[in-house]
C-alpha cells in the first residue's frame, strides 16, 4: 500500500490555545486569529487522492476556543452553523468570519443542571426548503425550525419510537423524496451509556421519518408513522446518502466502521454490509459524521483526522488533525471547501472536490 506524508513545518494545529468564551460572542479574539492558515498534514494511501487534494493545501482555522464542537452546516444564505455541546448552543459563523451566538439553550431546557458532558444540540441539516433541522441530541428530539430566527416557530418532527422516548438523536439526513433518516445513539444521555437510568429504548437504531418535508409547521410529530430500520449497530453516528440516492452510508463508532445499505424502492434498506473496518486503527478519533462529494467519495470524520474513501471502499487518504474530528460539512461559494468541526475548533481546507450540499 502507498503511504506518504508531506513534510510540513513544525508549527501546525498543536500550537493552538483555546481562547476563552464571552457572554456568547466569538472567541475569536482577532481578524489574525480568525485567518490563520496552517499547511495541512496529508497522509496520502492512493495515487487517486491526488485528483481530490491539492499538493499545497492548507487548513484555515475559522473559529477556536470551544469545548466540543459539531453538526456544521452550509445555510443557503453563505453562513455556516454548527454546534457547540458543551455549552448547550448553536453558533453561526457569518460572510465576514465573525462567530455569533444564535440558540441558547438549544438543546435541554431543564431548571436543574444537566448532570452530563453534553447538554447541546448535535447534528444539523437543511430540508429542500432551505429550513434548519437538528438533531436535539440532549433534547432527544427532532426539530425543525422554520425561519432562520432562532426563536420563531419550532416543529417537533420526531420524539420517541412506539411511546418510548428516543435515546440523543446524532446526526440527519433527507432523502429526495424528503424522507428524514436520522440515527439515536445514547451519546446524549448522561452517562453515555446502554444502562443509563433515562434510556428507554433497549437499542440504539437507525430511523425513517417518510414525508417529514411534508409536516405542517407547528404540528405535533407523527410518532406512529416513525420506521425503525437498523437496530443491530452498537454506536451509529453519522449518516448520508450516495449521490444516486441508491446507498445509505452509517458510521460506527464502537467498533470502528462504516456500514453500507441498499436504499429500496419504499425507503427502506435492505441488509448491510461493511464498508470499511478501521478497527485496527487505534489513533485519536472514531468514524463520526460523514459527507459525500458528487463523485460518490466519502469524507468522514474518523481516527487520526478526516478520512477519505472511494465509492468501492478503499481508504484514499487521510487528512490528519491533531486531535479528535466529530463532523464536517461542504461549503463555499461553489461547494469546493470542506469544514471540520475538531473538538475545540472549526476549520477549512479547499479541495479539488464539489461536496453535495442540502
Amino acid at each position: 500500500m502507498l503511504r506518504t506524508i508531506a513534510t510540513i513545518p513544525a508549527v501546525i494545529l498543536l500550537g493552538m490555545m483555546p481562547l476563552s468564551m464571552d457572554n456568547g460572542q466569538s472567541p475569536v479574539k482577532s481578524p489574525a486569529e480568525r485567518s490563520a492558515v496552517f499547511p495541512a498534514h496529508i497522509e496520502r494511501l492512493d495515487p487517486a487522492a491526488d485528483r481530490i487534494l491539492p499538493k499545497n493545501a492548507v487548513w484555515h482555522r475559522v473559529a477556536t476556543g470551544f469545548t466540543w464542537v459539531e453538526g456544521p452546516v452550509w445555510t443557503h444564505s453563505g453562513s455556516l452553523m454548527f454546534a457547540d455541546i458543551a455549552s448547550n448552543s448553536i453558533r453561526k459563523v457569518s460572510a465576514d468570519g465573525s462567530v455569533t451566538l444564535w440558540l441558547q439553550p438549544s438543546g435541554y431546557r431543564g431548571t436543574e443542571p444537566y448532570g452530563g458532558k453534553e447538554p447541546g444540540t448535535n447534528g444539523m441539516t437543511l430540508d429542500s426548503r432551505g429550513r434548519l433541522t437538528v438533531a436535539g441530541h440532549a433534547a432527544r428530539n427532532i426539530m425543525r425550525f422554520e425561519s432562520m430566527d432562532p426563536h420563531g416557530q419550532v416543529t417537533i418532527l420526531a420524539d420517541s419510537y412506539n411511546g418510548k422516548k428516543l435515546n440523543s438523536p446524532n446526526d440527519l439526513v433527507y432523502a429526495h423524496d424528503g424522507s428524514l433518516y436520522f440515527t439515536d445513539p445514547p451519546y446524549g444521555l448522561r452517562t453515555q451509556s446502554d444502562n443509563d437510568p433515562h434510556k428507554e429504548l433497549k437499542i440504539n437504531g437507525v430511523y425513517r421519518l417518510p414525508n417529514a418535508v411534508d409536516q405542517k409547521p407547528g404540528s405535533a410529530p407523527d410518532r406512529a408513522a416513525l420506521q425503525l430500520l437498523i437496530s443491530d449497530l452498537p454506536r451509529p453516528n453519522g449518516i448520508a446518502f450516495s449521490p444516486d440516492g441508491k446507498w445509505l452510508y452509517v458510521s460506527n463508532s464502537d467498533p470502528k466502521k462504516w456500514m453500507r445499505y441498499p436504499v429500496k424502492s419504499d425507503g427502506t434498506v435492505g441488509e448491510g454490509s461493511i464498508f470499511l473496518d478501521a478497527s485496527a486503527d487505534k489513533r485519536t478519533g472514531a468514524p463520526d459524521g460523514l459527507k459525500l462529494d458528487t463523485e460518490g467519495n466519502l469524507y468522514a470524520g474518523g481516527p487520526g483526522g478526516v478520512w477519505i474513501i472511494s465509492p468501492a471502499g478503499k481508504h484514499l487518504a487521510t487528512i490528519l488533525t491533531d486531535k479528535a474530528t466529530a463532523n464536517v460539512a461542504w461549503g463555499g461559494p461553489d461547494g469546493s471547501t470542506l469544514y471540520t468541526t475538531t473538538t475545540d475548533s472549526i476549520y477549512s481546507i479547499r479541495l479539488n472536490a464539489k461536496g453535495i450540499r442540502p
